[in-house]
């Protein structure tokens, strides 16, 4: 395969990917939150890290990947406190779901799934690495925050400029209990929480006292705990950016004096209305309102891919149909292939390989696919082949599409009208093929003989 170029948002450039370990490429992704269902918008972040893991694959390489799930933070204890569940019953019901959506997508699991639950220890031991180093701090309350005035490149990734963040009395920074905020409210941020009342039942009795970690910590203990403390790729949302990335690159880099990940991607926002989908907005869809529709989720994967993950995509639900459209169109072209399984077609697959090499071009590798199925110099067979190859990366589940039962009335009508024409009784063979189309099927007629397909 080509040589992958990858969109780095620490560089703000295209670079040629190169592991730090050629042997096996170590990737993780932002998961969801799991507090409620997630909306559409929050998928394109799974999906676009599946298309990733996969041209890697498809370029040779072995991925280990893995995905936190966050089962702890302000959301999922206020919810699960509404619901009146304890927060490990609450948390579980939406993991649960959240698999079954990325199954119904065709996003193949990572190698791990990680639940932030699980890694209370190694949070405390990055936490109290970062107290050693000065670089972090315990409040009035005894809940500890991370000093980012200390942090000599804080501000890299989203490329924030501390200087203009305004300080308190003390010469520090502002501090900020809550997991989420905005760039303009650039403050020390929690790495551990102490209890208070509202925590109810969720809390752990540490060396840092009694409390829970923030939500930053989490994601720096998983993912060097399971890929050590230099990744080659971490994933997530634009809206990950600020403040969450960032301030692991800080804990992260902090605790250990090492490079924390090499190449930062992230997914634009899907919008609804011009604007971006969010649950605080109430102007999402979940996959829920995809199914009622009687839309395959796998039509949403494919209107996805029919975008860079670079660029902000508009939902509306006509492009979405149009999409189910195209793609039934695909399947019906391919299930009326036959049966046999040539030759990849090697012009077409470089043509592939070098769209998806340059930062993941799906839109124009998916032009490939539809060359390869309409171009009449290649065989049923070898097109049938080149197909199933491009969908390693693409998943859109061609090599489960069960060729389509023809009723035995059309299958008697195709074979009389095949007489007809080696008798060259043309007038009967229009006439069977009349009768063929009235029965919700038509023919056409190539060199390999007649290919049958539902209207």
């Amino acid at each position: 395969m080509h040589k992958i170029l990858l969109y780095n948002t620490l560089s703000r450039e295209k670079e040629v990917f190169s592991p730090i370990d050629k042997d096996e490429v170590h990737m993780y992704s932002c998961g969801p939150t799991v507090y409620n269902y997630p909306h559409i918008g929050n998928y394109r972040a799974y999906v676009f890290a599946d298309i990733l893991k996969r041209v890697l694959q498809y370029g040779g390489y072995k991925v280990k990947h893995v995905m936190n799930l966050t089962d702890i933070d302000d959301k999922t204890i206020r919810e699960s406190q509404k619901e009146k569940k304890s927060l490990k019953e609450f948390t579980e019901f939406y993991t649960q779901e959240f698999l079954k959506d990325i199954k119904s997508l065709h996003i193949e699991n990572p190698t791990k799934f990680t639940k932030a639950t699980d890694y209370t220890p190694e949070m405390v031991e990055i936490i109290k690495k970062l107290l050693d180093k000065k670089l972090a701090y315990k409040s009035e309350d005894d809940s500890v925050y991370f000093d980012i005035k200390k942090f000599k490149n804080y501000g890299k990734l989203s490329h924030l400029v501390l200087e203009n963040q305004k300080e308190n009395a003390a010469g520090r920074m502002s501090r900020i209990k809550k997991d989420e905020y905005d760039k303009e409210n650039a403050q020390d941020f929690a790495l551990w929480k102490a209890w208070d009342s509202k925590d109810g039942d969720v809390f752990w009795e540490t060396e840092l006292g009694k409390g829970r970690p923030g939500w930053h910590i989490e994601c720096s203990a998983m993912s060097m705990k399971n890929l050590g403390k230099q990744l080659d790729i971490h994933t997530g949302g634009v809206d990950n950016i600020f403040p969450h990335h960032e301030n692991e690159i800080a804990q992260s880099e902090g605790a250990t004096g090492k490079q924390f990940v090499k190449y930062w991607m992230h997914n634009e926002w899907v919008l609804v209305d011009q604007k971006k989908m969010a649950k605080s907005e109430n102007n999402f869809y979940t996959l829920r309102d995809v199914i009622e529709r009687d839309i395959d989720p796998v039509a949403y994967r494919f209107w996805l891919l029919m975008a860079n993950y670079r660029t902000r995509v508009n939902f509306v639900w006509e492009a979405l149909e149009g999409a189910e459209i195209a793609l039934k169109r695909l399947y019906g072209l391919y299930t009326a292939l036959g049966k046999k399984v040539g030759k990849i077609n090697k012009e077409s697959q470089q043509k592939f390989q070098g769209y998806l090499a340059d930062d993941l071009d799906t839109p124009r590798a998916l032009t490939i696919l539809w060359d390869v199925i309409k171009d009449e110099k290649i065989s049923d067979a070898d097109k049938k082949a080149t197909v199933l190859d491009f969908d390693k990366v693409l998943g859109l589940g061609f090599a489960d599409l069960k060729e389509k039962i023809i009723p035995e009335e059309v299958l008697k009508l195709v074979e009389e009208r095949e007489q007809a024409r080696k008798e060259k009784d043309f007038k009967k063979s229009d006439e069977l093929r009349g009768k063929i189309n009235s029965l919700g099927y038509e023919i056409k007629d190539t060199a390999e003989g007649q290919k049958i397909s539902k209207i």
